[in-house]
């Protein structure tokens, strides 16, 4: 295993890295995550509703994609976000909250699709994240209207949004039906030549 050197970036670009959301840092670049208007919407709905589990049963805390993940040992600078995750309350005892990047993988971690996502890019992410200890992911498809489930034991599903997703062992009292995520109160008009 080697250990990259961090990369040099002024200040400032450290800053923007840390704290901006839907910018990663990997294999020494910042790389900004591709988002639309609906993948960004779709996010913060899975947030809101997993959040509102959260709160009320006080098993987990739900974070949003300005949270960075430095826990890949094999470079030290690296560090992803997802569009949400989850982590179970149990498992923060002792955590810093004013660090800047969690240090531990969540028990849970959201992935939603936008346009601009590469399929191999998202699949490469996937196995990253369960090579090193990311317990449990949902890659949402607003497109498709389903959720590819992940597992760190190797197994995976996909659900429709008929379905009931629920949130395993990282909240164990969520489900709802994957509907729920697409859901929208605004209407958007159809774009030209769609």
């Amino acid at each position: 295993m080697t250990i990259a050197d961090p990369p040099i970036l002024s200040p400032q670009d450290w800053q923007r890295v840390a704290e901006e959301s839907g910018i990663e840092f990997v294999g020494g670049q910042i790389v900004e995550k591709p988002v639309s208007v609906e993948s960004s919407r779709i996010g913060a709905r899975i947030i809101r509703i997993l959040a509102n589990e959260a709160d009320s049963s006080g098993a987990a805390e739900v974070f949003d994609s300005s949270l960075g993940y430095k826990v890949f040992p094999e470079d030290l600078s690296k560090f992803r976000k997802p569009d949400a995750s989850v982590i179970r309350a149990d498992r923060l005892a002792g955590i810093d909250p004013t660090d800047g990047f969690m240090r531990i993988p969540p028990d849970l971690a959201v992935e939603v699709l936008s346009p601009g996502d590469l399929a191999y890019e998202m699949f490469e992410k996937v196995d990253e994240y369960l090579r090193h200890g990311f317990k449990l992911i949902w890659v949402v498809q607003p497109n498709t209207r389903t959720v590819a489930i992940y597992r760190a034991d190797g197994s995976h599903a996909f659900l429709h949004e008929e379905n009931e997703i629920t949130g395993e062992s990282a909240l164990p009292t969520f489900r709802c039906k994957v509907s729920e995520f697409f859901a929208t109160s605004a209407s958007f008009p159809t774009p030209q030549g769609a």
